[in-house]
């Protein structure tokens, strides 16, 4: 594929967004809201920093800056933003502050950033120290969270704290592998109730029941942007270096479920089961995180092709032209577990099949613009 029709998608997908009501944000779309601080923009946000860092294209900076100056006020409050709501979803879109405050110096987002973190620090835990998914998910871990929450919290720790919690972190990070991994697939489930209470969750383990496929890319993404953002030095070598085999067994594990057209099934581990479907926005999350981890060095180059493959995939299978316009398609909207009065979403493979699959969402369309982005460093495009 000419990576010129990419381009051109993601600059459709800008034209077509105003700083309210960004093209790519399909859950606020079909519910008649303009977006205010949520991770879904904030995947798409850091998307589009990461590809003005690759090309130097200051059309991708400047939508950027606008759609975050939009919503940071010059106290460093943010609309739409609440720290009492103890939301770790919310944090994700931090991320894009650290990013515009090293380019453009504006102290109102070092001040947006000192808010987001003083959620960081006083976010509920499990008993083993975990952050809670959200204040309405109580003594519940997912592997989404950690993406949400941990890349935040290293890179505020190494610029910012003298790498005081870093600790923290990498306990965190192992207590998800203690807990969350199935020693015989290497993959992990979904979610985790520390107090083995919620109704979708198996009273002795505390697990929810399946493997999937967003989710284990939100991890992938999780160990290597952590991973990314940590300076160990002597002291954190160890747990810098336990951590980076992780991401490592983690994308074998991976590796092994690939279908051969590149892609992953929305429940990866039950791929001939019907009606499970090649999904993007995961499969895009495996193509970057497995091109990312060869550029910075934690997996061998023969690692490489998967990850082209994969973006290649997607883009045959999902990529198409309609009323002269491209439109990405084969997007999980949404899935989650509970919360108490939501039995539907109990986890089951019934629950992820029911969730409706859509085009453009930017949990789809931010990954693959990621991948894109890595495809650029590494000169895998085709121009």
């Amino acid at each position: 594929m000419k990576m010129e029709i990419f381009e051109k998608y993601i600059d459709e997908l800008i034209e077509k967004s105003t700083l309210d009501i960004p093209a790519w944000n399909i859950e606020k779309a079909r519910e008649g809201k303009a977006a205010g601080w949520n991770y879904i923009d904030g995947c798409m946000i850091l998307a589009l920093l990461e590809i003005f860092a690759a090309t130097g294209e200051t059309k991708y900076y400047d939508f950027a800056d606008a759609f975050i100056d939009h919503r940071v006020r010059e106290d460093g409050s943010i609309v739409g933003y609440s720290v009492e709501e103890y939301n770790i979803d919310n944090v994700n879109a931090g991320k894009t502050l650290f990013s515009l405050y090293e380019l453009n110096g504006r102290e109102k987002y070092r001040r947006a950033i000192d808010l987001i973190y003083s959620q960081v620090q006083t976010q509920p835990r499990t008993k083993e120290g975990n952050f809670w998914h959200k204040k309405i998910y109580p003594d519940q871990v997912w592997l989404d969270g950690m993406y949400m929450g941990q890349p935040f919290y290293m890179e505020y720790e190494t610029k910012f704290h003298d790498k005081k919690n870093y600790g923290d972190i990498f306990r965190q990070f192992e207590n998800v592998v203690t807990h969350m991994r199935d020693e015989k697939t290497g993959l992990y489930y979904h979610g985790y109730d520390a107090s083995r209470t919620v109704f979708w969750c198996d009273r002795q383990t505390g697990l929810s029941q399946n493997f999937w496929l967003r989710a284990l890319g939100w991890y992938s993404m999780a160990l290597l942007d952590t991973l990314s953002k940590c300076e160990p030095g002597t002291e954190w070598e160890a747990e810098y270096e336990r951590l980076k085999q992780v991401f490592v067994d983690l994308i074998d594990s991976m590796l092994r479920f690939q279908d051969e057209s590149g892609m992953w099934y929305q429940l990866p581990a039950l791929g001939g089961q019907k009606p499970n479907y090649l999904e993007t926005s995961g499969s895009a999350i495996m193509a970057y995180s497995l091109l990312k981890g060869v550029r910075l060095g934690f997996l061998p180059q023969s690692y490489r092709q998967p990850g082209l493959k994969a973006f290649q995939g997607i883009c045959d299978r999902y990529l198409k032209e309609k009323d002269g316009h491209l439109s990405l398609g084969g997007i999980c909207l949404v899935a989650g577990l509970g919360p108490a009065n939501n039995l539907r979403r109990d986890g089951s493979f019934a629950y992820y099949m029911s969730e409706p699959i859509v085009e453009d969402d930017a949990k789809g369309v931010g990954p693959l613009l990621l991948a894109y982005t890595e495809m650029r460093r590494l000169g895998d495009e085709e121009r």
